[in-house]
């Protein structure tokens, strides 16, 4: 039964977007989604989904009818053989992780935040990094939708492929995902090496940076000489990971009590801002474990912020991070978190910022509270001249037109 909650102001994560819907209704089953989607018109014929609020934009906001699917979140099928796994579309990803992990299997490729819904995640063409490795919904084999009618379809790379691949990237405008099939991989151990190295030495030849590892990634803070480097290998050693004290010390302590101390600190003394740099870089130690990979790929982040992140060619990465260096120069408040740069794989998604194109990703940042719009602005401009594509899920200032 559908049940209707209080139509109350609904913030995403980072709390920059809010609305308050006409209605707001909880759903358990796919029928319960097309009886909303049916009855829109009493509620301004609009209806939106909305998983985590984990998307920096308006996507999930309206003032029609918002559904939240966090109750369709059961795994209805696992196929062994082939992988493959049914699931409804409300399961969040870090529950799903742990259901296929008892399965002995694995999503291919995580980001580096494990909160979003499977719906969400997909719809936006959320990714991970990793050469060879496309965004999360390149995956999915099979799914059911429920049409701006009210209709229940199902597509399949058998069916209708055209369309399965419009709706790996659909941004909810095909409909409602309700369930899919999702082709998995074996269960995995990563061997995660971190490492602080000058940015010079990764930039200057990205591809052999980008080759050196299954799974690559930097975090650079602007004016910094040295970037913290994550190489993430596949592997079938065992699992050898950090004691628990060393994790609440480094992931808890360090990269979110401590991080956002010092965030709120530079916020409210700006001057303190390059002082918050100079601390990331300077602490930042080598580090060395095995673990499951969704343990690797995926931290723990309760220091909230916004954020923008550009696809653009991967060889233009370096040339793009220096101008943004310059630009941070003149801006009035310095950022307060690193720069992080990743790469995927070119995918086939029509509306998929890797659609055609690998991607080499630039992802910034601020603190929420602190001064944003000239960075996320000025940076936006660079990417532009490198036909950069925006992150659905992230920040970005585009029109219709520019798009």
């Amino acid at each position: 039964m559908i049940r209707s909650l209080s139509p109350q102001v609904r913030r995403n994560w980072a709390g920059n977007e809010a609305c308050v819907p006409a209605e707001f209704a909880s759903v358990k089953s796919t029928s319960e989604v097309a009886e909303l989607v049916r009855r829109a018109p009493d509620f301004g014929g609009r209806v939106k989904v909305i998983g985590a609020g984990h998307s920096f934009t308006p996507i999930a906001m309206t003032k029609g009818s918002l559904i939240s699917m966090d109750a369709m979140n059961r795994v209805s099928e696992i196929d062994p053989e082939t992988g493959q796994v049914r699931v409804q579309a409300g399961i969040r990803l870090k529950d799903f992780n742990t259901i296929l992990s008892a399965a002995g299997l694995a999503l291919p490729n995580l980001g580096d935040i494990n909160v979003q819904s499977l719906a969400g995640a997909i719809s936006t063409a959320t990714h991970g990094t990793g050469r060879d490795l496309p965004n999360i919904g390149a995956n999915v084999v099979a799914m059911e939708l429920v049409t701006g009618t009210g209709e229940v379809i199902h597509l399949s790379e058998d069916s209708d492929p055209g369309a399965l691949r419009a709706a790996r990237a659909g941004l909810g405008a095909l409909g409602v995902i309700t369930e899919v099939t999702i082709q998995c991989v074996p269960a995995f151990n990563l061997h995660a090496m971190e490492t602080v190295e000058p940015l010079a030495d990764l930039t200057g030849d990205i591809e052999a940076f980008i080759h050196s590892a299954d799974h690559t990634e930097l975090f650079w803070m602007p004016g910094a000489r040295r970037a913290r480097v994550k190489r993430n290998h596949r592997t079938s050693e065992p699992a050898r990971p950090q004691p628990r004290l060393a994790y609440i010390r480094d992931k808890w302590i360090g990269e979110n009590i401590g991080f956002g101390l010092m965030c709120r600190a530079g916020r409210s003394m700006p001057s303190l801002a390059p002082v918050v740099g100079k601390v990331l870089t300077s602490s930042a130690q080598d580090r060395e474990l095995i673990d499951r990979s969704d343990r690797i790929f995926s931290s723990p982040r309760h220091v909230r912020f916004l954020e923008m992140e550009y696809g653009i060619e991967l060889e233009a990465v370096g040339e793009a991070l220096e101008r943004i260096g310059a630009l941070v120069k003149e801006l009035s408040f310095p950022p307060l978190f690193p720069i992080e740069v990743r790469v995927s794989a070119a995918d086939d998604a029509p509306l998929s910022t890797g659609f055609g194109r690998r991607s080499g990703w630039i992802a910034v940042h601020q603190y929420k509270g602190a001064p944003y719009e000239a960075y996320f602005r000025g940076v936006e401009q660079i990417m532009d001249d490198y036909g950069g594509r925006p992150h659905w899920g992230k920040m970005h200032y585009q029109s219709a037109a520019t798009l």
